[in-house]
């Protein structure tokens, strides 16, 4: 099937990522595409839309990737391959081996330059304040520094780590993934933990701008080869997952239609020279009706399928620039009505506390403006899918209930 399209897709990671990617592949041109990642994990292995599933041990290590990858590209050799990363590790080994996998694989990705001022926030926040964009109020904390509370103008604060690669490889008990912190005095019990475990990046100090998870936004959007945008959409942040290692990962979003936001993100991208999928995250700052943001992710987002729900397949604008060779389209800002969700609907009325946002929800349910990324069409009447999914949306309802980052 792969070979009669031309290509063959290789999707880097077992996640949900993983997931939505190939069921934009299979969507779109009936193709299952191949997965390599380090552990089996029930996105990935109760499926139809998968054709095969390598798992190899430490994948996310230069030592272990690109033997891999090379191995890989030897034994499936009948069609160009299409390689997608899916996290921001094998995102980066992508880049860094980019010579190397040319010769075996077509992808989509920014300069190893550009990625060390995007994925590294010390120097992210600087870079995007210097092309015209918002950030909130920011202190770097260089690790086994001194830690200069005295430069903080008010709590609570954020904290989160520079480097979240390294970070992630040092691994300590009560790790979170992002910190909001109350004190000068939680703040230093905070940044010693961490310092403790051999982090020894910088970690991010911000203002926590206030509101819930309905103030946050995210944007998707695809820069071509060329350099062009060929789409932007907006989503609004309905509900995040609320557990310490999971905040940031958006668990509903509705879509949304800001032309001043979405020009201004385009623009940015496009005047720094960026290529291939980009999911940015910003919060709305009601204090002075600012969208700051926080952070550009080099690849399609967790919750990115709900754009090609809106009928743009992250899938197909990869197909037609790197394999098909076609030259950019002009750019469309998206403006169609989605609500993307991974939790049941009693979730969903449990805890998303704004009831405008919830009548806004309950009304996209009535008209079925609805995409429920954790079975494709293809897998709906796959017996184990059916129940992993079921078992999953139980433990939601065990992790919000048992969750603290809402309350604090």
């Amino acid at each position: 099937m792969s070979a009669e399209h031309g290509f063959t897709p290789v999707l880097i990671g077992t996640d949900l990522n993983a997931y939505h990617m190939a069921t934009a592949f299979h969507e779109g041109y009936g193709i299952k595409p191949h997965v390599i990642g380090k552990m089996a994990l029930g996105y990935v292995s109760y499926s139809n839309i998968i054709d095969s599933i390598t798992l190899v041990e430490d994948l996310d290590t230069a030592e272990a990737f690109l033997p891999a990858l090379l191995e890989f590209a030897h034994n499936h050799d009948a069609a160009p391959l299409l390689l997608v990363g899916t996290n921001d590790q094998y995102v980066r080994l992508i880049i860094e081996h980019a010579d190397q996998l040319r010769e075996h694989y077509r992808f989509n990705y920014p300069s190893a330059e550009l990625l060390e001022q995007l994925q590294l926030k010390e120097l992210f926040y600087p870079f995007a304040e210097q092309h015209g964009l918002t950030i909130p109020e920011t202190h770097i904390h260089q690790a086994g520094e001194p830690l200069e509370t005295d430069k903080i103008s008010r709590y609570p604060v954020i904290v989160k780590p520079s480097d979240p690669v390294q970070y992630n490889r040092n691994k300590f008990q009560g790790q979170e993934k992002i910190y909001r912190v109350g004190s000068a005095e939680e703040l230093r019990g905070v940044v010693a933990r961490i310092e403790g475990s051999g982090y020894r990046s910088s970690l991010i100090i911000q203002d926590f701008i206030p509101g819930g998870d309905t103030y946050v936004y995210e944007s998707d959007l695809y820069l071509h080869t060329d350099g062009r945008a060929e789409f932007v959409n907006l989503a609004q942040v309905v509900l995040q997952e609320h557990e310490p290692t999971a905040i940031g990962n958006f668990a509903a979003v509705r879509s949304q239609f800001n032309r001043e936001v979405m020009t201004q993100l385009k623009e940015f991208l496009e005047g720094i020279g960026y290529t291939g999928l980009a999911n940015v995250d910003l919060k709305y700052d009601e204090r002075d009706g600012e969208f700051k943001i926080l952070e550009v992710n080099t690849r399609q987002g967790r919750s990115s399928s709900h754009a090609t729900a809106q009928g743009h397949n992250l899938a197909g604008y990869l197909v037609e620039d790197v394999i098909r060779g076609n030259p950019s389209r002009e750019c469309v800002y998206v403006d169609s009505e989605i609500l993307y969700t991974v939790v049941p609907r009693s979730i969903l009325k449990a805890y998303v506390d704004d009831p405008a946002v919830l009548a806004e929800v309950d009304r996209l349910y009535r008209e079925k403006k609805l995409h429920t990324p954790m079975i494709a069409r293809a897998d709906r009447f796959h017996p184990k899918r059916r129940a992993w999914v079921a078992v999953r949306g139980i433990r939601y309802k065990q992790k919000y209930a048992n969750a603290t980052w809402a309350k604090a």
